[in-house]
């Protein structure tokens, strides 16, 4: 019974923080492969109508714990300058949930058939809700259901090799609650990068990182290590330092020409280690490719 309080009031206590300081973007373990829900300049940018769809258990076995989902859809038009998207992600957390339904368009600058320099804008509406299930809480006496619209900018380089990124997904500090308390989204800033090397025919390593930077909260930068055996799997590591670091394991298939699935676990530190089972995330990557004559393009790594 003490266990089941302490659990209780541990989620209690995130989400009661959440509510009264800044609203901040989900994190994913996986951020390499859902770069269009930070940096709208991504999109288009895989050459082909990419669908990925992403589920995130965070602290599994704790009641209340938060759970993401995220969908997006992006291509880029006939003339490969030219990319539109638009995601969602539904992130919730205890007795509040936070929405996100934004369209991405960006505009390339080619430098040549393996590099380009990609503008984009994000632009979109959060939907922040609240739901009191005990009507004699002394802490909330209403819901809040409340939609607010926001924009984003980034900037994207790619070449076959290396990539690197810089995105505000949320320019405007906005207050998503507008009643009894703040829930305030503010600006965030996104640094992403990254590059391929070979090691041998078969195997290619490829180190990415991510920094974060909030308003009004803790920084935070992931570092993954990822190796591809025969252009099929990933394997991989990941490690994320803020002020309760994380280790991860990524693994990720190549199951058709068409279709990726992967799935990522976290380790549980710090107060929450006896009360969850850890971190867990899948992902599904579904591109078509665009018909075209001549030689095939390269594979993508980015």
């Amino acid at each position: 019974m003490k266990a089941i309080k302490t659990r209780h009031l541990v989620i209690l206590t995130l989400a009661f923080s959440s509510v009264v300081s800044a609203q901040q973007l989900p994190q994913f373990t996986q951020y390499m492969y859902n770069t269009i829900s930070v940096n709208p300049a991504y999109a288009g940018s895989r050459g082909t109508l990419n669908l990925t769809a992403l589920h995130r258990n965070q602290w599994a076995g704790l009641e209340g714990n938060p759970q993401t989902t995220t969908v997006s859809v992006h291509t880029p038009l006939r003339n490969d300058r030219i990319g539109l998207g638009i995601s969602y992600i539904n992130d919730h957390l205890g007795f509040e949930s936070t929405n996100y339904v934004y369209g991405d368009f960006s505009y390339s600058l080619l430098f040549s058939k393996e590099s380009k320099l990609s503008f984009g804008l994000k632009a979109g509406f959060t939907n922040y809700q609240l739901e009191n299930p005990d009507t004699n809480d002394p802490f909330f006496d209403s819901n809040f259901n409340n939609w607010s619209p926001n924009v984003g900018a980034g900037i994207y380089y790619t070449t076959k090799r290396w990539y690197v990124g810089f995105s505000s997904p949320r320019m405007l500090t906005t207050d998503l609650n507008k009643g009894e308390f703040q829930a305030l989204e503010r600006n965030s800033y996104y640094a992403i990068g990254g590059f391929v090397v070979d090691i041998s025919p078969n195997i290619k390593f490829k180190p990415t990182v991510l920094s974060k930077f909030t308003n009004g909260a803790p920084s935070s930068f992931d570092v993954t290590a990822n190796f591809l055996f025969l252009e099929k799997l990933w394997l991989g590591v990941s490690y994320r330092f803020n002020d309760s670091d994380n280790f991860g394991a990524l693994i990720d298939f190549q199951v058709s020409k068409d279709i990726r699935i992967g799935y990522s676990y976290d380790i549980p530190r710090g107060d929450l280690k006896p009360y969850s089972s850890g971190t867990h995330e899948i992902i599904l990557i579904y591109e078509l490719a665009f018909k075209k004559k001549g030689p095939a393009k390269s594979p993508r790594y980015f």
